[in-house]
This record gives structure tokens, sequence and C-alpha cells, in this order.
């Protein structure tokens, strides 16, 4: 189960970052992109990114395991009261590391249940890399991610809100990558946000 958390978490400065307003931007337009006529928000945190698709008259519904965070519907993403297919793009953003891990292919499976087409995840990446931005004048600019591997990966410790990370001692990219096509998901694009890689994105397509 997800970790209750204080709604007042979700209202601060120091949680709603440049980075963080960024990585919004990144969830709401892998949303509009797939042009849903149903959208399933798993973990509603301060409803940034649902009330902005409201206003663009998408059909979005939410849901949170805290209901003092005023979701539309109350539910863990481990036992969600929907039927099978019912969303064509479900999103889950920064959610599952809330878990603990063994609990994660059960989340996806039921993320697989309730969406029809698509499912868009992000999760935290705590993998080094090198920024890279080049500014060429009448030519362009020129961004890049540089993996830097560690010899040794960090042991994650629970810090009171994720049980795991990717990149973290026994939680790499590659066990992540198999646990979402286990589930039944193709994965069309994984990628970090250039300015905060610390969120991972991956858009899914159900396997039928």
């Amino acid at each position: 189960m997800k970790p209750q958390v204080e709604p007042n978490h979700y209202f601060n400065e120091s949680y709603d970052s440049k980075e963080r307003f960024i990585s919004y931007w990144h969830q709401i337009n892998e949303i509009i992109k797939l042009n849903p006529k149903t959208v399933l928000e798993i973990g509603i945190g301060n409803g940034f990114v649902s009330k902005y698709l409201k206003e663009r008259k998408v059909n979005i519904l939410t849901l949170d395991i805290d209901k003092k965070l005023n979701p539309d519907v109350v539910g863990s993403v481990l036992n969600m009261p929907f039927s099978d297919e019912l969303f064509d793009v479900v999103a889950c953003y920064e959610v599952l590391e809330h878990l603990p891990f063994e609990n994660f292919s059960k989340a996806l499976s039921e993320i697989f249940r309730v969406s029809k087409s698509y499912a868009i995840l992000s999760l935290p990446d705590a993998s080094r890399v090198y920024r890279i931005y080049i500014h060429i004048p009448k030519i362009g600019i020129f961004k890049r991610l540089i993996p830097l591997p560690r010899f040794k990966p960090p042991t994650h410790k629970f810090d009171g809100e994720h049980y795991w990370e990717i990149g973290k001692a026994e939680y790499p990219l590659n066990k992540i990558i198999n646990e979402i096509q286990k589930a039944g998901f193709k994965i069309e694009k994984t990628y970090r946000i250039f300015e905060n890689p610390y969120h991972r994105f991956f858009i899914l397509r159900r396997r039928e």
C-alpha cells in the first residue's frame, strides 16, 4: 500500500521545483499526444496535471489511496475498482516506488487490466549522468544525457517514501523493463527528462 503522505507535502515550495514543473509538462504532453477519450491518473499529487487536463476538456478520472487529497475515486493501484480495459490511457507518475518492490508486478498487472490501449509511467532513476547542453547560433541546440556507470551501485534505504529506485543495487533498469514486459506491455519509448533526469518515463502499449 502507498504510505499516507500529508497533503501539505504536495503544496510547498520545496516540492514544486522548476524541475518538477518541467516534469509536469512531460506528464501532460505524453497524454495529450495520444488523444485519448478516457484517462485514469493514479496518484493525484497536488492535482496540477488533472486540473490542467480537465481545463483542456480531457475526460480524466483520478484515483488515490489518500482521501485527504480529494481524488475522484479512493482506492489502491493494487486493486482498482474499475472494469477491464476501461481507459484509453492510464497514467501513473512517481507512484509505484512508494510500494515495496514485491508489489510492483501486481500494480503493473492492474494497470494493464484497466488500460484499453496505453499506459504512461514515470519512476525515479538514480543512475548517474552527465548533462551536455550546447547552443550553436544558426544551427540549433544539442542536448544529451551521457550515462556515468557506477562500479558498485548504492543500496537503497527506505526514506519514509521510496522503497526502491531505478539504478540502485538490486533495481537495475533491465529488471524494471523485464517486469513491465511480463505484465503484457510493449515499451514504445523510455527516456529521462534532460532538465530532471531523476524522472524516467515509460510509454507503454498493451500487447494482446
